[in-house]
């Protein structure tokens, strides 16, 4: 059999690169078909266009032909892969940000939504946080030091008795790691970079007001409305052999996470933020992608082919 080439266009320059079963099969398990599946899919397209005399084919004819041929297998695979498809040929870079208090699973579907759209950049807030405890002292931002729900322990000033002090330090803990959360969105969009960033300091009201408005950049809040579901989840992951918290710790400040839990809701209500309940990956990350696509994977959003 001869060599088949996809031609596509980068930056307006030309391309061609050997047509690849294995590339088509990745694409396809980002639209959730089985990996088997989707190999054997990838070389009955092979196969076609072999038999139909292509030497050379453009990607846009490739991907209307597999889309063609996705909907006579099945039409909601089909519809998942076209999405994807024009996520990718976005002209911005695509950031999402998953924020929720500890336990409620944002790294989880921080993995499970980079996965399936094929974004390769994923960072934790816990991590932009321990850059900032390396160049700022103690002495200067004492809060960071602590964890999101225990920070109310390092306030220099004790909060009057009337206000809760589980949040006030909660509220200065995030929003000092909020200036490191502000400076990777804006690295990625002048880098062209997409990034899924997660974890507790993504909180609503907090991170720049003209970053969260940009079309590109999607924010959403996982819940988890049952506290021993909440609480389950810690149990589980303490299990695991890389753990290195003791579940102990969790348990008893379970409560001031609770309240931390409630204050993301109040703030994403009041900012308009999709609030998520985190009970199954599956619909939680069905959830993400559909409305990521209800407006940045419309057709206008996508380039159009220079001449």
């Amino acid at each position: 059999m001869k060599m088949i080439l996809v031609e596509g266009q980068v930056g307006g320059k030309k391309y061609r690169e050997p047509f690849s079963k294995g590339v088509l099969a990745r694409s396809l398990t980002r639209a959730e078909m089985d990996p088997n599946k989707a190999y054997t899919f990838a070389s009955h397209i092979e196969s076609y266009l072999h038999k139909e005399g292509f030497q050379v084919i453009e990607l846009n004819d490739l991907i209307s032909i597999v889309g063609e041929k996705l909907k006579e297998e099945d039409r909601e695979i089909a519809e998942k892969y076209g999405m994807w498809k024009r996520l990718r040929k976005c002209r911005e870079p695509l950031i999402i940000l998953i924020g929720g208090s500890s336990g409620v699973g944002t790294s989880s579907i921080a993995f499970e939504v980079a996965n399936r759209l094929g974004i390769r950049n994923m960072i934790s807030t816990d991590m932009i946080r321990e850059v900032m405890r390396k160049i700022v002292s103690k002495e200067l931002l004492p809060t960071i030091y602590e964890s999101s729900y225990t920070a109310y322990r390092s306030l220099r000033i004790p909060p009057p008795p009337e206000l809760d002090e589980v949040l006030i330090g909660f509220r200065d803990h995030v929003d000092t790691v909020s200036v490191g959360v502000d400076a990777v969105i804006e690295r990625a969009l002048k880098e062209g970079i997409s990034i899924v960033i997660e974890g507790v300091h993504i909180v609503p009201g907090f991170i720049r007001e003209d970053l969260v408005a940009r079309e590109n950049v999607n924010m959403y809040i996982l819940t988890l409305q049952d506290e021993e579901v909440h609480k389950g989840r810690f149990y589980s992951r303490c299990r695991q052999l890389w753990a290195r918290r003791p579940l102990k710790r969790y348990m008893n400040y379970f409560g001031a996470i609770r309240r931390t839990h409630k204050y993301f809701e109040s703030q994403a209500n009041k900012y308009h933020i999709p609030v998520i309940e985190n009970i199954d990956v599956t619909t939680t990350l069905d959830s993400i992608i559909e409305d990521i696509t209800k407006t940045y994977g419309r057709e206008e959003d996508v380039k159009k082919p220079e001449s």
